[in-house]
């Protein structure tokens, strides 16, 4: 019997992927979201590659009285949570808004789940959570808190009211995934990250630079204690990190109580090195400079992902170059969409 599955905020770039995945898997997906960071042709762009079109609510999850609807028509099994204003910068300036909205978005949903017998939760965590102070890699087991901006404090809380709920009630199964830094496309081009202006993240910058709709890419700070003097990241194609929630859900289905897992490939790149992989994946040049280093940015980080590889038999499998090379195909599909 299939399972049906609530994605909230299933329209935007990880959502949609999300619904991809389990909807290749056999999965009734329905998806919440209220479009402020996505399109509704996205919808019918998962149906395109799939086959399947989700069933779509536009809903703001903080709305209760909208989002006791959907769980009243449709026979939820599990929510993935992914609802949530997501800028880093933006929440520096606008702290109040991130507050209000992650967090009470999330409270209304955990009531309404409590409220329908649901109680299998996926949460799109960050690996923000891990602050400034651990040593690298990353492990599920060191502290967090600390946080640099407050989207990152707000997945922090997020995090502690979820285990505080598993701890109250052993019915509970949630599992925090600590995603570090998502890129790529669906490789149909048809589904991918369109930010809204000017782009918060490097790769959409990358695309778009490409593309002469950005005339430079600016590095920021060559003087890191790196290989080439930029920072590393850990880069995850989206399609891996979609594959890891499909897996948790498995996880949750089993397991009860609370757990976070790290969804990275463990192998840290360089802005500079993704820049020049990108530029050969695809050839076309991408103009750029090395600038001032930004505020806040950490030499490098990266994940341990031994959890995900034991609990969830979990890894990814795609390259820096399928990322660049998949983003680039859906920044040539969607301009001037």
């Amino acid at each position: 019997m299939e399972r049906t599955i609530l994605l909230t905020g299933g329209a935007g770039f990880i959502g949609s992927h999300v619904a991809v995945e389990l909807l290749q898997q056999g999965c009734r997906v329905i998806i919440a979201d209220d479009l402020s960071n996505s399109c509704e042709d996205v919808v019918q762009r998962i149906g395109a590659i799939t086959g399947r079109e989700p069933i779509f609510y536009q809903t703001d999850v903080a709305d209760r009285a909208a989002l006791e609807r959907v769980f009243a028509a449709e026979p939820v099994e599990a929510v993935v949570h992914l609802a949530g204003y997501k800028a880093v910068g933006e929440s520096v300036q606008k702290p109040l808004m991130y507050y209000r909205n992650n967090l009470d978005s999330t409270l209304t949903l955990l009531e309404v789940m409590d409220a329908h017998d649901v109680r299998q939760i996926i949460f799109s965590s960050s690996a923000t959570v891990y602050g400034e102070k651990n040593p690298i890699p990353y492990t599920e087991q060191m502290p967090t808190g600390g946080c640099t901006n407050p989207y990152g404090w707000t997945k922090y809380m997020i995090e502690q009211m979820l285990k505080d709920l598993a701890a109250s009630d052993p019915r509970w199964s949630a599992v925090c995934l600590r995603y570090f830094n998502p890129v790529g496309a669906h490789e149909s081009g048809l589904i991918g990250e369109a930010p809204n202006g000017i782009p918060n993240n490097l790769m959409p910058y990358v695309t778009q630079t490409a593309a002469g709709i950005r005339k430079e890419l600016t590095v920021f700070g060559g003087d890191y204690p790196t290989p080439d003097g930029t920072c590393m990241r850990d880069f995850i194609h989206v399609v891996d990190l979609a594959r890891g929630h499909a897996a948790a859900l498995e996880y949750a289905r089993r397991e009860s109580g609370w757990i976070a897992i790290n969804l990275g490939s463990g192998r840290p790149s360089s802005v500079l090195e993704l820049v020049h992989t990108f530029q050969e994946a695809n050839d076309i040049p991408v103009p750029h400079r090395v600038g001032d280093r930004r505020e806040g940015d950490l030499a490098s980080y990266y994940a341990d992902a031994t959890r995900a590889k034991e609990l969830l038999d979990w890894q990814t499998e795609k390259t820096l170059a399928d990322m660049c090379r998949d983003s680039w195909r859906w920044q040539q599909n969607s301009q001037g969409k």
